[in-house]
């Protein structure tokens, strides 16, 4: 399906140099984002009032190559479920060690590389829901700046990753203090380690629900040769400024855009809970919170014509769209309900709010809170 060794030299091949720095002053930004971690949690549980049950699982400081890398590998346990269907259909689909099927494979391993090149430089972190079995580490190369290993990985628990580089780089574009920014996106990526630790059902609802989405893929030649069609719509609508389908999208069937509302309502509130904790921690915790705030908000609608339209075929624009939505949710919620009110949204997958709720908080408290 995916020749993934050939999306990771790809990735690695094109992804852009990062900011230029010294050794020294490499290991020092690792030392301070993972020591950051730490400070951070204490912070994040006074303003969210939620506890972490049990390991909290590694953190990984990591370059543009072990970034790639680290997402290689989550894509390889999403995909599983859908790689054994296509197996079981192996009538309909080109014999994986076939010449057809194992040039097709490597095209596209080819296209994810690229794209994962394109984000490579973008991504400020993330948490890690997904990791391989058994991995016991943050990926061979999740070296930091200029070779600082990471930190290792345990099973079953998912990895807090920092990607050195983009942050170096942000923050010199945006010229603020680098620690008080570190310290800023260390409070996001935290708050999603702590949504996930804290709330026991929730990673087997993400990855219940991106295994439903994936198996409700439609493998008949005819409705792929559609969605391929659909893609190029959007790809052209992207090129003409429109407001179109991104490129997933797109490509979704009729079953499966059921389960990307239910995905996106859940995403948005976890990335609008994680942008209205890094505001809400205050000028105690990051002194500078307000300046960095505006800035980062000016530079995200900032950017060039072929910047805008990557974004809106690969969905970037829609994730921009879940943090000021989930953010507003979470600050119109708790302005109401208070923090204990707002908590409610984790007793259990009927408490989540959908996409219309994240629309009109009022909705969703009328039906929880």
């Amino acid at each position: 399906m995916i020749d993934w060794d050939t999306a990771i030299s790809t990735g690695v091949r094109f992804a852009k140099q990062g900011p230029q720095v010294s050794l020294a002053d490499a290991r020092a930004v690792v030392a301070e984002l993972r020591g950051l971690t730490a400070v951070v949690q204490q912070p994040v549980r006074e303003v969210t009032g939620l506890t972490s049950q049990g390991s909290v699982g590694p953190v990984a400081v990591v370059d543009r190559p072990g970034w790639i890398r680290a997402n290689v590998g989550g894509f390889r346990v999403v995909l599983e479920p859908l790689a054994e269907k296509l197996a079981e259909r192996g009538n309909a689909v080109p014999a994986a060690g076939s010449v057809i099927g194992t040039v097709g494979s490597r095209v596209t391993g080819a296209q994810a590389g690229l794209i994962l090149a394109y984000l490579s430089s973008r991504v400020l972190g993330q948490y890690e829901l997904f990791l391989p079995p058994g991995e016991g580490g943050g990926t061979p190369s999740a070296n930091g700046l200029n070779g600082a290993a990471a930190n290792g990985s345990s099973p079953g628990v998912g990895r807090l990753t920092l990607v050195a580089p983009n942050i170096v780089m942000v923050e010199r574009d945006l010229g603020v203090d680098p620690h008080d920014f570190r310290r800023w996106v260390c409070l996001h990526e935290e708050t999603h380690r702590v949504q996930f630790t804290s709330v026991p059902w929730l990673r087997g609802y993400v990855q219940g629900m991106m295994t439903e989405f994936l198996l409700a893929s439609d493998l008949d030649p005819g409705a792929i040769i559609d969605r391929l069609r659909s893609a190029a719509g959007a790809v052209a609508g992207a090129v003409r400024g429109g407001d179109g389908e991104s490129l997933v999208e797109a490509m979704q069937t009729p079953a499966q855009r059921a389960l990307l509302d239910k995905l996106t309502a859940v995403m948005t509130l976890v990335e609008g809970h994680g942008d209205y904790v890094m505001d809400a921690v205050g000028p105690q915790v990051v002194p500078s919170v307000a300046e960095i705030r505006e800035k980062f908000s000016q530079r995200r609608g900032s950017t060039g014509r072929m910047e805008q339209i990557l974004r809106r075929i690969l969905g970037i624009d829609l994730k921009m769209k879940q943090y000021e939505q989930g953010s507003q949710f979470v600050a119109t919620v708790v302005a109401e309900a208070g923090m204990d009110g707002f908590n409610k949204v984790w007793t259990s997958p009927d408490t989540l709010p959908t996409r219309a709720e994240i629309s009109n908080p009022r909705e969703w408290l009328e039906r929880v809170a």
